[in-house]
Formats: structure tokens, C-alpha cells, sequence
């Protein structure tokens, strides 16, 4: 699945962890979801056992499954290492992340390390590789607040807004309870000028508020319905209508899925709906209200465009935030 200089695709490209791609190569997309991750706001439930990461894969690919989007950012135990093995093994592509997340979710002296330089370290995540590993990412993440964006959040965005211009990759945004989605888009392309076709909104779904979906639509931004795996959320049987709204408005090209699977206990291999339940139970849901056609644009041509770059490279000498693009220690 290593993709060859000759390989390489000329135009936009896809870049997952065992090369850049063609877009179309994608094929069916679980748009946001999580092979490894750990967090201190999720203790005892971290994934981190690389066994259960490839059970996994293997069941999405039963599914249907080709491609998954892996939003860990930085600091939070992407397992970036394991990741082309489990490409290869599986015959699923794999897209790793850079960026960061709230702040919650780091101890305060990996915060002090890493903001010093913030956007240069996703830049050479992005085009030299994460850590000693290698493996580049193919998207950033960054993450609001509910209802709000506060500081960490505005510094962290400004910081993917450089590495965005820098490198061409699309920003994929955390939205807290699926609140806070104007904002953040008056931030990132109001005032730091990042293109609204290079900016996913994530968890949409978990904020079933027509008005502000249908806004965030037509001023371009992808919006990601992307949390049937965890139970707890109790808004999956009005997503039908939500989508079909935005479809019947024009913006069915604008509408991505995902499972965003966070805890071990959500895992199908534990028992859980995990990653394949996207294709199963949600996507059968989804074709009878909306039609089969509808739902794979929404799982293939779609993510296709959304994760597709013009990647562009820092040219030797050039500067990012102020300061000399050079290698940077990473934590995987």
C-alpha cells in the first residue's frame, strides 16, 4: 500500500501515513475516529493496545470500510509508529493528525514545551513527520470550547491557521457538544483568512440546531456528523432529518460521517459499536431515510475533497510564525 514517487498523485493528494494518494483512492471514508488516544479525562479507558487497534481495522474493513481518519493530535498517544503496520496489515489507509487539543487534556508542562512554537511544530509534523517516526500527518486538529473560544483555543487555531497556509492541509475542529461552530469559523477564516473549504466542524451532530448547520454550509465549511459509536449520545435518530435538511438546501456536498470511537469500552472488540457500526447500523439507517446514492457521496467523494491538499513545502529559510522551520522532537 507504500505509495512511490511514481505513484505520487500530480494534483491534490490525500496524505496518509504510508504516502501521498490520489483523492478517489480514499474509497469508503470513516471520517473522524480514533485508533489510539489517551487523555487524562479518560482515565482507565485509553487506546493504546495496538492488538485491538488492527481488530479493529480488520472489522471496518469486513464492513466495507477503506479509509479512516485518525484525529489524535499531538501529546495525546497517536502511536504514529504502529500506524503504517497497521495500514499494510489491514489494507486500510490511514491519515494521521497533528495539532492540539483543549487544554485539558495535556499536563501543564507539555503546554509550556509545545506553544513556544506552536505552528511550526505542525508544519514539520505535517511535512517532515512526527517525531523520529517518520510518518507524516495529513490534517490538523484544534479544538473550541462549549459555547466559546478561550484562550488556548484562539492561540492553538492561530497556530494551525499558519500551518494551514503553509502547507495546504485541512483543519479539522473539535466542536465542544457540537456548539461554537460560527465562531470558530469567524476565527479561522474571518480573521486568519483560512479558506471555508479547508475547515471540517466536528460533532455536529451532538448540536442538532438546523440554523447553525445550514450557516456553516454556505459559507463553504465541511460539517462532520460524527459520533454514532458512543451510546451515550442520545441525538443519532435526529441526524436523518438534519441531513436531509442540508441535502433538500443544496449542501449535500458538504456533509461528512465518522464514528469517533474515544474509549476502549466503546471498541467493537470490547463489546462496543466501534467502527463498524458506521457502516452497519448507521449507514442502513441513514440509506433508508436518505437513499444509498446520497450516503456514499457522504462516505466517498466527500472526504475525498475534504482531506485532499495541494500540499505545498516551506521552502529552505522560509518562516513560520517568526521563527526558522527546523526539526522539531516530537511526542508520538
Amino acid at each position: 500500500m507504500s505509495t512511490s514517487a511514481a505513484d505520487r498523485p500530480a494534483g491534490p493528494a490525500v496524505r496518509t501515513v504510508l504516502g501521498d494518494l490520489a483523492p478517489a483512492a480514499l474509497g469508503v471514508c470513516d471520517a473522524h475516529d480514533h485508533l489510539f488516544l489517551r487523555s487524562p479525562r479518560l482515565p482507565g479507558q485509553e487506546l493504546a493496545d495496538a492488538a485491538a487497534a488492527a481488530a479493529e481495522l480488520a472489522a471496518f474493513r469486513a464492513a466495507g470500510g477503506a479509509s479512516v481518519i485518525q484525529w489524535t493530535p499531538y501529546g495525546m498517544g497517536r502511536r504514529a509508529g504502529e500506524l503504517p503496520r497497521l495500514a499494510r496489515e489491514s489494507g486500510v489507509r490511514i491519515v494521521a493528525a497533528t495539532g492540539l487539543h483543549q487544554a485539558v487534556h495535556y499536563a501543564p508542562e507539555v503546554l509550556e514545551r509545545v506553544r513556544a512554537d506552536l505552528a511550526r511544530v505542525f508544519v514539520s509534523e505535517l511535512t517532515e513527520g512526527i517525531g523520529e517516526t517518520g510518518v507524516r500527518a495529513g490534517m490538523i486538529k484544534v479544538a473550541g470550547g462549549f459555547h466559546g473560544l478561550d484562550r488556548h483555543a484562539r492561540y492553538t487555531m492561530a497556530a494551525a491557521a499558519e500551518a494551514q497556509h503553509a502547507t495546504g492541509a485541512a483543519i479539522g475542529v473539535h466542536l465542544e457538544l457540537g456548539t461554537g461552530a460560527l465562531d470558530v469559523l469567524d476565527l479561522l477564516c474571518g480573521e486568519l483568512g483560512v479558506a471555508p473549504d479547508r475547515v471540517i466542524l466536528g460533532h455536529l451532530n451532538r448540536s442538532p440546531d438546523g440554523v447553525v448547520h445550514r450557516r456553516a454550509a454556505e459559507a463553504g465549511a465541511y460539517l462532520a456528523f460524527d459520533g454514532p459509536s458512543q451510546a451515550h449520545h442520545a441525538t443519532d435518530w435526529r441526524l436523518p432529518d438534519a441531513l436531509a435538511a442540508l441535502t433538500d438546501a443544496g449542501f449535500g456536498d458538504r456533509i461528512l460521517l465518522g464514528g469517533d470511537t474515544t474509549t476502549a469500552g466503546a471498541r467493537s472488540v470490547n463489546g462496543g459499536p466501534g467502527m463498524p457500526f458506521l457502516l452497519r447500523r448507521h449507514r442502513e439507517r441513514l440509506e433508508i431515510a436518505l437513499g444509498s446514492s446520497l450516503v456514499t457521496q457522504f462516505l466517498t467523494a466527500n472526504p475525498a475533497r475534504a482531506f485532499a491538499a495541494d500540499w505545498a513545502r516551506p521552502a529552505p529559510g522560509a518562516q513560520v510564525s517568526q521563527r526558522r522551520l527546523s526539526p522539531v522532537p516530537g511526542r508520538p
